[in-house]
């Protein structure tokens, strides 16, 4: 029998952006905005495909690919969408079409002074050893750094 090893990880980043929770709800729920922001590295990652069904029960799906030989793959489901304040959903990520992790994220948006507090936990099963949290955090830290310049302009 093959060894196949699991890890299983949660780790919660938070970041405040100078815009309202409705902006801030807008950069998850708008196809066109969430595209802007949402994959890999300009110049690096072209998006193959992509489509978005921002509701309860609806799905998500972005395919890319690196440098023109390592295909990732997004595969959501939202579970509670509640607007301005909580988007909760599940994720599958492939690469190469293997599976190497499952996971329960929850984004919270409260209203600031300045604008927005947001927080994003993930609980995620890592499989194989193709992943682990640390490599999602960094990634997921890009992300929401990719989202505050959605903002600059």
């Amino acid at each position: 029998m093959t060894e196949r090893p699991l890890t299983h990880s949660t780790f919660s980043l938070d970041r405040d952006y100078a815009v309202s929770p409705a902006k801030v709800f807008q950069a998850f729920a708008d196809p066109d905005m969430k595209a802007r922001w949402f994959g890999g590295p300009e110049g690096v990652w072209r998006r193959v495909s992509s489509d978005m069904d921002f509701r309860e029960g609806g799905h998500e799906h972005s395919e890319g690919v690196f440098g023109g030989h390592t295909t990732t793959r997004f595969d959501a489901t939202y579970h509670e969408i509640i607007n301005d304040e909580r988007i909760v959903y599940d994720y599958e990520m492939r690469i190469n079409g293997q599976r190497i992790s499952v996971t329960l994220a929850t984004i919270e948006l409260s209203p600031t002074a300045i604008g927005t507090h947001l927080v994003i936990t993930e609980q995620g099963v890592y499989f194989d050893e193709q992943d682990d949290s640390r490599e999602r955090e960094r990634g997921t830290r890009e992300l929401l750094e990719a989202i505050a310049r959605l903002f600059d302009d």
